[in-house]
């Protein structure tokens, strides 16, 4: 049986500038700049962005502009930036998790040097497992795996060699979201987050609040995901915060909610003021009862919700799970049985004896480092054979899935899910039951998080590299570098965001993460299911409910996943994404009634919308990672309190006109994302 052989972009006879050093740097530059904003993105909405395709818009602008890289540079550079947004999503997603556990002193596993560890970990595990897939999954299925995310990057770099100017509406994007972020964050002449709120006394519907977080990185984030699910999104903080914070309202005396936020460690006792709401023990009211509801009950609904959306997603995929994995041992069977010969230049892996070394390399390391959780050499070296067993799998069904259906729709939190109840289940069969274990759950499920995601970007970036013609083993070599290099970066990141600001200090707020400010769903939801399992303190009827919703959910056709972060996220962080997703919905509509125009026929990411929508979302997010670090220095934070226009304005405008103010600013910014979007290519 004759095959026609693929033949990609750069030959493999071809030799050309590949893994040259300023390549790896400025994709090391790009790790830590998306590594970073990742990181401050996914704490405050639970959500990412790809980067591969962003970052090689950006190569390609600095290549015309000064550093005059190849096809095969261009690659390298993404490859090794995209690795960062990877690493940063699975160390947010669980991570943080020390800080909910059950035993306060968890906490101290929070540091700077274990979130590196655990991150350059499981970034390099999800590399080593993707050395021996690549011929099976990228290669012999070339046909039947497209590895959308993959192909569209190759369809960048490509367009970039033939012309284009594509990357500057994603650098306008950029440039617009920057200035949009120094009025809003540094001037505060455009309010954060306007709201309205019915009082609690109201009759019929106390306590309803409206409020969004009009910034320029939600916006964007809408209009990439679409108007479906950022529809289903808003639609589940509707439920919230117009259902189920309403009727609490009604039914529950404050005294009745001011206990619960005690139970949970909110709230330290009735005599305290503060809190989330702000408890005021001499009235026994709240000043906030949306808020006080909402961290009681309802996150908790959410938590429920959001565990039984990912298994439910997670289930939908067994049978893609099953089947990858057999194709997946098949493939490696089969291609273990070649005749060995001096391979093509885009043939060429690294040695599968550095995946056997380093995966017994990495449990050795788990097992002598003071930064991992354990008591002894057995408790460790067992979460490390559970780390490497679960990797293997993981690894090969996220590489096999994103291969399906992308990377944005990999069920990530259904297999940490899957990771932590296996995880738990081991402990509790040999007796490890309790406070004491949970941070070791939480780490294993940490590092197969970031070595399932990075797998999947890992995957994409294979793909990309073998449909423009590079060499895999500098591809491989450069996802290494990435993962450590970014890893440097989102250690810091994360405990910079977590510095408190003076007010919660004053609140005796510790950490920022897990506030309003920081809510951190997943990591929140992924501590909640590890004290449930081995600590059995949860409080199961509001999770029930949760899973309900869930199943119902399902029932009506509607991904269960989607609207349970809706449920758990604040609705002033999906309202401005549904806003963008609406935009998305009416500039295809637009674009839709000119089918036969030339340019439509473009790659969806390639059009203006998109790549302006990412400019965006990188930076609106860039600015608030800036603006933290700024906030983290007391010297600097008093003299840019001394520019903050919001209290003038708020005294001269009153305080619904200066939330309308920035209302207005923002729709501004809407519609030009609307404009370029529907716009014509002059060309």
């Amino acid at each position: 049986m004759s095959e026609k052989k693929f033949q990609p972009f750069v030959a493999s006879e071809t030799q050309m500038k590949e893994f040259t050093l300023k390549a790896v740097l400025v994709g090391s530059a790009f790790g830590i700049i998306f590594g970073a904003s990742t990181v401050y993105l996914a704490l405050k909405a639970g959500l990412t962005v790809s980067a591969s395709i962003p970052i090689a818009v950006m190569a390609i602008a600095l290549s015309k502009l000064f550093l005059r890289t190849t096809i095969l540079e261009n690659n390298i550079i993404q490859t090794t930036g995209s690795a960062g947004e990877s690493i940063a999503a699975g160390v947010v997603f669980t991570l943080p998790g020390f800080l909910f556990l059950s035993e306060p002193s968890s906490g101290q596993y929070f540091n700077y040097i274990t979130i590196l560890t655990l991150a350059i970990f499981g970034g390099i595990l999800g590399t080593l497992m993707m050395i021996p897939l690549r011929k099976p999954l990228i290669v012999k299925e070339h046909g039947t795996l497209p590895y959308p995310e993959g192909t569209a990057c190759a369809s960048v770099l490509k367009a970039g060699e033939k012309g284009g100017d594509f990357a500057r509406t994603a650098f306008w994007g950029l440039g617009i979201a920057m200035v949009y972020a120094f009025l809003q964050k540094i001037l505060h002449l455009i309010a954060e987050t306007p709201s309205f709120m019915t009082k609690q006394a109201n009759k019929f519907f106390p306590s309803a609040k409206v409020s969004g977080e009009i910034t320029p990185e939600y916006l964007g984030v809408g209009y990439i995901i679409g108007p479906k699910i950022a529809g289903i999104l808003v639609a589940g903080s509707v439920l919230t915060w117009f259902v189920f914070n309403p009727l609490l309202a009604s039914l529950v005396p404050a005294d009745t909610i001011a206990l619960q936020l005690i139970k949970l460690g909110y709230l330290n006792d009735l005599a305290t003021a503060g809190g989330p709401g702000g408890w005021d023990p001499a009235t026994h009211t709240f000043n906030d009862y949306a808020v006080a509801i909402y961290r009681a009950y309802v996150r908790q609904i959410g938590a429920g919700a959001v565990a039984a959306g990912g298994f439910i997603t997670l289930f939908k995929t067994i049978p893609t799970i099953i089947s990858s994995f057999k194709g997946s041992l098949g493939s490696l069977k089969n291609s273990g049985g070649e005749v060995t010969q001096t391979p093509d230049r885009t043939e060429r892996d690294l040695s599968i004896k550095i995946v056997g070394f380093g995966s017994l390399g990495l449990i050795l390391l788990m097992t002598i480092l003071p930064q991992v959780p354990g008591d002894s050499f057995v408790s460790k070296l067992l979460l490390g054979l559970l780390v490497v067993i679960f990797g293997a799998f993981f690894v090969t069904v996220s590489s096999r899935i994103v291969g399906l259906i992308g990377s944005s729709n990999n069920p990530i939190s259904g297999m940490t899910i899957a990771t932590l109840m296996g995880t738990c289940l081991v402990f509790i069969s040999v007796g490890w039951t309790g406070k004491f274990y949970e941070p070791m759950a939480l780490v294993v499920g940490g590092m197969i998080c970031i070595a399932a995601a990075n797998a999947g970007a890992t995957s994409q970036d294979l793909k990309t590299g073998y449909i423009v013609g590079a060499t895999p083993r500098y591809q491989q070599m450069a996802l290494f570098i990435g993962a450590i290099v970014s890893s440097l970066a989102i250690g810091l990141t994360v405990k910079i965001l977590d510095t408190p600001s003076a007010e919660m200090v004053a609140q005796g707020i510790d950490h920022a993460i897990g506030t309003d400010k920081y809510s951190a769903p997943q990591a929140t939801l992924m501590a909640t299911l590890i004290k449930g399992i081995l600590s059995f303190n949860l409080d199961w009827q509001f999770v029930i409910v949760g899973v309900a919703i869930a199943i119902v959910m399902e029932l009506c056709g509607i991904k269960a996943l989607s609207f349970a972060i809706g449920i758990y996220l604040p609705l002033s962080t999906t309202l401005p994404i549904f806003v963008g997703g609406a935009i998305r919905g009416l500039a295809d509509k637009q674009l839709a009634k000119r089918k036969t125009d030339k340019h439509e026929e473009e790659e969806e990411d390639l059009r203006k919308g998109n790549l302006f929508a990412t400019g965006l979302v990188a930076g609106g997010a860039l600015a608030g990672v800036a603006v933290a670090f700024l906030f983290a220095n007391d010297g600097i934070s008093q003299s840019l309190g001394a520019v903050n226009l919001e209290h003038a304005l708020s005294e001269s405008l009153g305080t619904n006109g200066y939330y309308l103010l920035g209302t207005g600013l923002f729709a501004a910014m809407t519609f030009l994302l609307y404009r370029v979007a529907v716009s014509r290519d002059k060309s």
